[in-house]
């Protein structure tokens, strides 16, 4: 596997990195110690253009090639999971209740990695613009990266990121051009009705029958309002109410999360998911509020730059190719709506999946993905 041979060298330190930051993980927008750790090394690579404090405890740095050039964005998350880890390792998480779960401490050490080497070698022109960004898992922090201004600020021109996919082959490449992951939006109804003893029904109205009802409707949205081609998963999570096995209550709650890839769609879902609980609120005589908050948009891939890419990748990892868009969300997908790019997911082979308790990023393929990130910029703003 052709890993860019000043990287592999790095692999013993990248293995350091990653593992501190697994030790001490930060959550949302409250990551200002690793902030501070990426930070350090960034001025021990001799990057010295940093500009913190962005989304509170995000940054961006700034490598400058040789010669005139555009710049080029690459992206990392920085924080991680309110999860309890279990995976009793000499570096597991000393923060109780706080866990790298999903690898965004092996995505930091990635770029990490990627800037080492290209501050050294400077084998490129225009810039290179170091994304480290907070709140990905809860929070929206790539939304307030980017309201926040930085593709103008810093004059991004294209942008792109690596997730580590475990259960996929250790250094295979994959992604989607257009899209590769969901919107996630959650809905929320509010029942109320008239309580009273579960032996004189007649005497209530009866918040319960009707959340059944509506809950059994929403169903009806996947299976008769969208095209058989439509990517559409409603799935209700959560119903709350009563508390006694003789008592009906006076209200009630439910809530779902909805995934799609396609506006359209998303906006017929929101119409329907209204009108189908206010609708049955009504033949019931009870009082619905109907809430439908939009979350991450979904994660779009642009053709050309995805093509790029992959193609990258290829050269860099032990295969490269397409896979099936999945229905997970990404914040990511602020930036590509910013901006053209690609976000790709990298194997790191067998192991526990992501949010599980046992999950431990794989140290060995972070040169692969440093490896990638260093030749996306050589490929893509060559050194005249």
């Amino acid at each position: 596997m052709p890993v860019l041979n000043r990287i592999a060298d790095y692999a013993p330190d990248m293995t350091e990195w990653r593992q501190h930051l697994h030790q001490h993980p930060e959550t949302r927008f409250d990551c200002e110690e690793t902030a501070a750790f990426i930070a350090s090394r960034l001025r021990e690579f001799g990057i010295t253009e940093i500009h913190e404090g962005i989304a509170q405890s995000g940054l961006v740095a700034i490598i400058e090639g040789q010669g005139e050039g555009p710049t080029i964005g690459l992206r990392a998350d920085i924080d991680a999971l309110p999860i309890t880890e279990e995976t009793g390792l000499p570096h597991a998480s000393k923060n109780p209740g706080k866990m790298h779960a999903c690898g965004h401490d092996g995505h930091t050490t990635m770029l990490l990695g990627a800037a080492r080497y290209l501050a050294e070698t400077r084998n490129f022109s225009g810039r290179v613009a170091l994304i480290f960004q907070p709140a990905e898992e809860w929070g929206g922090g790539a939304e307030v990266m980017v309201k926040e201004g930085i593709m103008e600020r810093f004059g991004i021109g294209q942008v792109y990121a690596l997730h580590n996919a475990p259960g996929v082959e250790f250094g295979r490449f994959e992604g989607a051009p257009g899209p590769l992951m969901a919107a996630v939006d959650t809905l929320t109804v509010h029942v109320t009705g008239r309580g009273g003893h579960g032996a004189h029904p007649e005497e209530t109205v009866d918040p319960v029958a009707a959340i059944v009802q509506m809950v059994g409707a929403l169903q009806t949205i996947v299976s008769r309002n969208r095209k058989g081609t439509d990517a559409l998963v409603i799935s209700v999570t959560q119903i709350h109410t009563g508390s006694a096995d003789n008592i009906i209550p006076e209200t009630g709650w439910f809530c779902a999360t909805v995934r799609t890839y396609d506006k359209a769609v998303q906006d017929m879902v929101e119409a329907r998911c209204h009108e189908i609980c206010t609708g049955i609120a009504t033949a019931m005589g009870v009082k619905a509020e109907v809430t439908f908050e939009r979350g991450y948009p979904a994660t779009v891939n642009h053709a050309k730059e995805f093509d790029f890419a992959t193609a990258v990748a290829g050269e860099i990892g032990s295969s490269a190719g397409e896979c099936e868009p999945v229905m997970g969300a990404e914040d990511f997908a602020y930036m590509l709506e910013k901006r053209p790019g690609a976000y790709l997911f990298l194997g790191q082979g067998e192991g526990a999946g992501l949010h599980h308790p046992k999950y431990d990023f794989n140290d060995a393929v972070a040169p692969v993905g440093a490896s990638f990130f260093a030749r996306l910029v050589e490929k893509a703003q060559p050194r005249a």
